[in-house]
């Protein structure tokens, strides 16, 4: 989920560009929502991680618990929402831990970088399931998306996806399988296909080239990609993706920025309706979201690492999605 950098002046034009005009009705705003339970309401903002740590990913499920990998050593953390406390549940291999996600099973699908690798792990134990080499030559294996059938890897180096098919009773299979992307995307220098999320109707996939700016959407069936419609807007250095219903949350992380994007029922067209940003944000990679609150983890790369290096994740509120 890295993104080509951008000069300090053009990073503070784009994040002060202002939010594009709401969808009718759609009453997006970066207030929190009405009606939120007490004990959401008294969360902490801001959750302290390792120093060092090096955090990319963050994955959450139904309970108020985090999941962040490490790019330093691949170490997975689980940080409790309601304390802010946390520890390391899982050793990592020495390679870099990148996207993240949760699936029902509790099962954490963990992308392994330059590594070209992922691993399933047990969320609960910390144990590892399952580990697959998905590439072999240069390779970034960086977000992944689970879906009812499968598990999606991207690769920022490769224009291909790969797919874990789950079997019976969500079964691991033996190996992975590699669908070239074709179609409107085109793979140039830096990084391209980086965050990926499903479509609304679930019928398709969504990834975001970091480079260009661009939202694609992905037949999984055959690899062939669509550019998504936005208006002209642009995503350059576009990061992690979060699906809300129709709602799309695509991290922009160099422009301390989430941009909210309404799409419609196919993914095929978006309109962005919000930006967000918060005085904390410090290239902040990917998003995930509990209750009303929206959860991003500073992956401060504009800053050189040292073990002493401070690292946070930090809670914003998530606007009304309708």
């Amino acid at each position: 989920m890295r993104s080509a950098i951008l000069t300090t002046a053009l990073c503070a034009l784009l994040v002060a560009v202002p939010a594009a005009p709401a969808l009718s009705g759609s009453a997006l705003s970066g207030s929190a929502l009405s009606g939120t339970p007490a004990h959401v309401a008294t969360l902490p903002d801001t959750i302290a991680l390792p120093n060092g740590f090096r955090p990319e990913g963050i994955a959450i499920g139904s309970r108020p618990v985090a999941y962040l990998g490490s790019l330093a050593n691949g170490d997975i953390y689980r940080a409790d929402l309601r304390t802010g406390q946390g520890a390391v549940v899982s050793k990592g291999p020495g390679t870099p831990s990148v996207g993240l996600k949760l699936d029902s099973r509790n099962r954490l699908f963990v992308s392994g970088g330059t590594a070209g690798t992922a691993r399933v792990i047990d969320a609960r134990t910390g144990a590892v399931l399952k580990s697959y080499t998905l590439a072999t030559g240069a390779s970034f294996v960086n977000d992944v998306a689970v879906t009812r059938d499968a598990a999606w890897f991207t690769d920022s180096t490769n224009p291909v996806l790969y797919k874990l098919a789950l079997g019976r009773h969500g079964a691991l299979p033996d190996q992975a399988v590699s669908v070239p992307l074709t179609g409107a995307i085109v793979y140039t220098t830096g990084n391209n296909a980086n965050g990926i999320a499903p479509t609304p109707d679930r019928k398709g996939l969504l990834i975001v080239q970091s480079n260009v700016g661009k939202l694609f959407k992905v037949d999984p069936a055959t690899g062939v990609t669509t550019e998504v419609n936005l208006g002209g807007e642009s995503l350059v250095n576009g990061d992690g993706l979060l699906l809300d219903g129709r709602t799309l949350y695509a991290v922009q992380n160099r422009l301390n920025t989430v941009t909210v994007i309404r799409l419609n029922a196919d993914g095929t067209s978006g309109q962005v309706v919000n930006r967000l940003t918060d005085p904390r944000f410090d290239v902040p990679t990917t998003v995930a979201s509990f209750g009303n609150r929206l959860y991003l983890p500073n992956a401060r790369f504009t800053t050189t690492p040292t073990p002493d290096t401070p690292y946070a994740v930090n809670a914003i509120p998530a606007p009304h999605n309708h």
